[in-house]
């Protein structure tokens, strides 16, 4: 069921991909004793995807906006890690990763304008449209 929720929702599934690869250069950044960073790579790089799967059984869309706000916030913090891994010398490239994570970013701020915007049609009964 979570598969199939996955494979047909692009910012699910774009999302949970990167998140795949975040546990796999967070393993790297492990091997390489690199303990602090990659810890809150992790976590930031792993919960943007986590948000917007909870963003899907949000109760309002209040809730659903402020759950992908959530997850916005998390793909620049993530962003940051990975810009800092990308600049030093010391650290693996991250030049895909942060690719991967600008067209996330996107897709996200997309979702937020798109559910910020008030129906027009708002003051007229839904049976009439």
């Amino acid at each position: 069921m979570q598969k199939d929720l996955i494979e047909k929702n692009p910012i699910l599934k774009l999302s949970f991909e990167f998140s795949l690869l975040i546990i796999d250069y967070c393993g790297k950044l492990d091997q390489d004793k690199k303990f602090a960073i990659s810890k809150q790579l992790f976590r930031s790089g792993t919960s943007i995807g986590a948000n917007a799967f909870e963003a899907q059984n949000s109760e309002s869309k209040a809730d659903f906006i402020h759950k992908i706000k959530i997850s916005a916030k998390e793909a620049d913090e993530a962003q940051y890690w990975l810009t800092l891994c990308d600049y030093s010398k010391e650290y693996p490239s991250a030049s895909d990763l942060l690719i991967k994570l600008e067209e996330i970013g996107k897709i996200l701020n997309k979702i937020l304008s798109t559910s910020r915007k008030k129906n027009p049609f708002s003051y007229i009964p839904s049976f009439f449209i």
